[in-house]
């Protein structure tokens, strides 16, 4: 979390200012040093621009030269308001460099001449002239406003520069603006987009006046942070405070959804789109679609993206994505198929969609019919996510020799997520020689990752090489590095109930302990066999044994069992994925109690019925 230690440097007087404008100087001194800027998103104009020269604002750039140059000749363009709007005209079009020298021109600058150029410095990725333009304005001694803040604080964000940040924050502290909505919002994104949750908290909360803006921009910022149960309470919290959300703010919230898999607040937030009868539109229709499929409801996902009187390519994406993680592949192969006839051109966004449907339904040789047809038929060149399914592709099927060829005969910069769909498909097929090779890679990449560490670990402990997980273990050790735990949830009656490998902490622990034991009785009977193959350490077989039946997914299954109704639907989520022997004990529970029971792990949904699972056994 980052200190304000640097508030004093904001320009409360003129030494305070010179203090900032130093600190200011060194750092876009450091700026004009880096090459590369990421593109920014498009930002809220401030209000006291919005309808500025609205007949400038249609008018080509040769119009605009002939206007300035008739305004020379006239002398009109000594009059500074006049300057300013043709100087506004040259940032509309980009022409900064002519903007600039316009700029340097005015003798009478005011507010809103800084700010017409910071902006356009800013809307045309030019970062660093950007801060070294505000600086300038600094230096000048008149006060920024709240329309140059944030769209400096903007460039922060893209940057996740946290330490400009600070400064323009202890500026905006010192100036009085903290006050403004605004300005504050754009703060919290600031923070938000730079993963300091904490302090784009601490600003949203002392706003003195939150509106519509504020909250949307923290319960999105809580959601993309990884903290979406926080921003389902903030929109809680919003409702109570009389704060009516737009289709943005909805869009928002079902994101949050979709992170947690909450059913019930899906169903809530369905609900309120419909009472307050907000159009099905590209943006909101989309988010729905993606939050009823990652809650668990398919057919809602469905019944939604049919009542959508609009749909974009990435509408068409997410319903086909949808299919591919319910491990439905056939159905979005033909959603595809239906997408390309109705005149929709696929983006590398769908691409990345349907390859991920075969890979999850194991068809092979449509994956790479489709894949060999991108750049060809479509234009779409494959980038590293295509790739990377691929290689799922070859991995699931077996195809490892495959895989790693394509892999080192590829001519593009290959990251983690390309080689852990690799060491994964050696986990599933116990290919020790490939994983090495592929562990080493990733090693390289992400040296601090624990995932690679305990999928390596798991791959030798399948093999039965023990000597080499203790000292991947000693390994992690020395380096600090902790195991991910399992996790798994379940929902029952509006509440999340959370459970770990031999969870004890459950107030109803002892009526789950007796419900699984009754459960392994009658599951004996009809022929499961618990597969101690899967219990990865160096133990007994009796102990072995318990540990299997102390799995989180199991604790939390038989939770589900006592605790809803006997005809009802079990859903439940689990952050890695679901080993094979608790695929295959809830296989036979959903034959023994004729439940339907939804499992959402870390690669997809699994849905068991009398018996079977809508994965077919390939996962």
């Amino acid at each position: 979390m980052l200190k304000f230690t640097l508030q004093n440097l904001a320009p409360s007087n003129n030494h305070g200012r010179f203090r900032f404008v130093s600190t200011l100087e060194s750092i876009t001194t450091h700026k004009q040093q880096q090459n590369s800027f990421s593109n920014p998103d498009p930002h809220i104009e401030g209000t006291s621009f919005s309808g500025f020269s609205k007949t400038l604002k249609c008018k080509s750039l040769s119009q605009v030269r002939k206007l300035h140059a008739q305004m020379i000749i006239s002398g009109e363009i000594r009059d500074f308001f006049i300057a300013n709007k043709i100087l506004y005209s040259y940032t509309l079009h980009r022409a900064l460099e002519i903007a600039s020298t316009l700029f340097k021109g005015i003798t009478r600058k005011n507010s809103f001449s800084w700010s017409v150029l910071i902006g356009g410095y800013a809307k045309a990725d030019e970062y660093t002239k950007c801060f070294v333009t505000f600086r300038e304005y600094i230096r000048s001694g008149d006060r920024p406003d709240n329309y140059t803040l944030p769209v400096v604080i903007k460039v922060c964000r893209n940057k996740a520069d946290l330490v400009m940040g600070g400064v323009l924050h202890s500026l905006v502290y010192k100036s009085g603006f903290l006050s403004d909505h605004f300005v504050a919002a754009s703060l919290v994104d600031m923070y938000a987009k730079s993963k300091a949750i904490v302090d784009a908290a601490r600003v949203f909360d002392e706003m003195p006046k939150r509106d519509l803006v504020s909250w949307t921009v923290m319960i999105g910022a809580c959601t993309e942070c990884g903290s979406p149960d926080e921003a389902l309470d903030l929109f809680d919290r919003m409702i109570r405070e009389g704060i009516v959300p737009d289709k943005i703010a909805m869009g928002n919230i079902a994101n949050a959804c979709a992170k947690l898999g909450m059913m019930y607040k899906a169903k809530i937030v369905h609900d309120f789109v419909k009472t307050m009868k907000y159009p099905l539109d590209v943006i909101l229709g989309t988010a729905l679609i993606d939050m009823h499929a990652k809650c668990g409801n398919i057919n809602l996902a469905k019944e939604v993206f049919d009542q959508m009187l609009e749909k974009n390519v990435i509408s068409w994406s997410t319903m086909i994505a949808a299919h591919g993680y319910h491990g439905e592949g056939l159905k979005a192969l033909d959603l595809f198929q239906t997408m390309l006839g109705d005149g929709i051109s696929p983006n590398s966004i769908t691409f990345v969609s349907v390859l991920y449907a075969c890979s999850h339904s194991g068809l092979v040789e449509e994956g790479i019919r489709i894949f060999s047809l991108m750049e060809e038929e479509y234009r779409v060149r494959p980038n590293v996510k295509h790739l990377t399914c691929v290689i799922d592709l070859y991995g699931r099927a077996g195809k490892l020799k495959q895989a790693l060829e394509l892999i080192e005969d590829m001519d593009i910069d290959k990251d983690a997520g390309l080689w852990g769909a690799l060491i994964g498909a050696c986990g599933i097929h116990g290919n020790v020689e490939i994983a090495e090779k592929a562990a080493e890679s990733l090693l390289e990449l992400q040296l601090e990752n624990a995932g690679h560490y305990i999928l390596l670990s798991n791959i030798y402990a399948k093999a039965g090489q023990w000597e080499k997980v203790a000292k991947i273990r000693q390994l992690m050790s020395r380096q600090r590095i902790k195991k991910i735990p399992g996790w798994t949830w379940i929902e029952i009656d509006n509440k999340i109930h959370k459970f770990g490998v031999g969870d004890y902490t459950h107030p109803m622990s002892k009526e789950i302990y007796e419900e699984l034991k009754c459960l392994g009785e009658k599951l004996e009977r009809v022929g499961y066999v618990p597969d101690t193959n899967f219990v990865l350490h160096d133990i007994d077989e009796e102990s072995k044994l318990d540990l299997l039946n102390s799995h989180s997914e199991k604790l939390a299954i038989a939770f589900g069992l006592i605790g809803t109704p006997e005809a009802s639907v079990i859903r439940v989520t689990k952050n890695l994925r679901v080993c094979g022997d608790c695929h295959s004990f809830i296989k036979f529970v959903s034959l023994i109690t004729k439940r339907v029971i939804i499992v959402r792990d870390a690669n997809r949904f699994h849905h068991f019925e009398e018996g079977a699972c809508s994965c077919r056994d390939y996962w």
